[in-house]
């Protein structure tokens, strides 16, 4: 496939396109402007480490950080420039068949036909439920999202770990992981050496400017990941970041906000569901997928009132009536219920 083509360069659509400035976002999945304060100040107190190049000793303090939070080893921790780098590499593990789960995020399919890497699409329909029979049995590279965007499903780790074969690596995308009461899906935890788990902690945390996240795996996945990777890969504060909001008291105000966005979806869905509008259910991340006749033309009257939504039909298995929307507190909710009323 030729990924110049219109189609595939849809792939690398993602919310913040959406998302133009002055407007009320619900099309990006970032909680906040910006860091909570206590994490601000972390990162103001670090500012006079960037004289010198990032130290051997702060990023091994930081993967310890990270093995402690999920009972892992440092060298089951790889860093990342954001959680979208460890798909960048995917391409280095030499897959020859990838499977990808969809609709999910498209970033790990753009990379890998990218790369050549022949690609096979496995969609699931209505509920968006896992079927690990329907994975082709020759895929020796697996990529899943959970809780997947957009459709907010969490699919049980049971599920997951069924999708395991001799020869074949399961990926598990888990940006959103720490936004569910509990990761009681997660695979964080587990030591296994066919699994790549890939976190990110510029949702929950507001970091999505500074790009920080981390794959845990077997040490000889992590090393072929790493194979032609830059010197330096990530900044001095990145490094501070993954340390800080790995650490225990972190992970305590992780908790605190996931119930929050748990408190905060619920009541979207009911107001969502009053006005008319048709929710996938049920939903776990800190977004909610909508579906609404004309899509397009909701989504642009939606932006003449100022508010921006994530357009869905650039994920394989959507289409223009498929609007995603990030979970906000019960005000801004208002203004879009309010708007939606309007424009249906």
């Amino acid at each position: 496939m030729d990924t110049r083509s219109p189609q595939w360069t849809d792939l690398r659509h993602h919310g913040d396109i959406d998302a133009e400035p002055g407007l009320l976002d619900f099309a990006v999945n970032v909680r906040g402007d910006g860091p909570p304060d206590w994490l601000r100040q972390r990162l103001v107190d670090a500012l006079g480490t960037l004289g010198r190049y990032p130290e051997v000793a702060a990023e091994e303090a930081a993967r310890d950080q990270v093995a402690s939070r999920h009972g892992r080893r440092r060298d089951e921790v790889l860093l990342l420039s954001g959680g979208a780098e460890g798909f960048a590499m995917l391409p280095r593990l030499a897959p020859s068949r990838a499977a990808l789960i969809h609709p999910s995020f498209t970033e790990p399919e753009w990379a890998l036909r990218e790369a050549g890497v022949p690609v096979e699409t496995v969609m699931l329909d209505e509920p968006y439920r896992l079927d690990p029979a329907a994975v082709p049995e020759g895929a020796d590279l697996v990529v899943i999202g959970n809780p997947t965007n957009p459709t907010s499903v969490l699919h049980p780790a049971a599920d997951i770990l069924a999708l395991r074969r001799p020869g074949r690596i399961v990926v598990v995308d888990e940006a959103f992981a720490d936004a569910v009461p509990g990761e009681p899906e997660s695979l964080a935890g587990l030591s296994l050496p066919d699994v790549l788990v890939l976190r990110s902690l510029t949702k929950t945390f507001a970091l999505a400017g500074l790009r920080c996240g981390y794959v845990l795996g077997d040490p000889e996945l992590l090393a072929r990941l790493q194979v032609g990777r830059a010197h330096w890969p990530l900044g001095s504060l990145q490094v501070e970041a993954i340390r800080a909001c790995s650490e225990p008291a972190a992970v305590a105000w992780a908790c605190r906000e996931a119930d929050v966005i748990e408190a905060e979806r619920a009541e979207m869905v009911a107001m969502l569901t009053e006005a008319g509008v048709t929710v996938q259910l049920p939903a776990r991340g800190p977004f909610l997928l909508l579906r609404v006749p004309d899509g397009e033309r909701v989504r642009t009257r939606l932006r003449d009132k100022g508010i921006a939504v994530r357009r869905c039909d650039t994920f394989p298995g959507l289409g223009p009536d498929h609007l995603r929307v990030a979970v906000r507190e019960a005000a801004q909710a208002r203004v879009l219920v309010d708007a939606m009323r309007e424009v249906l």
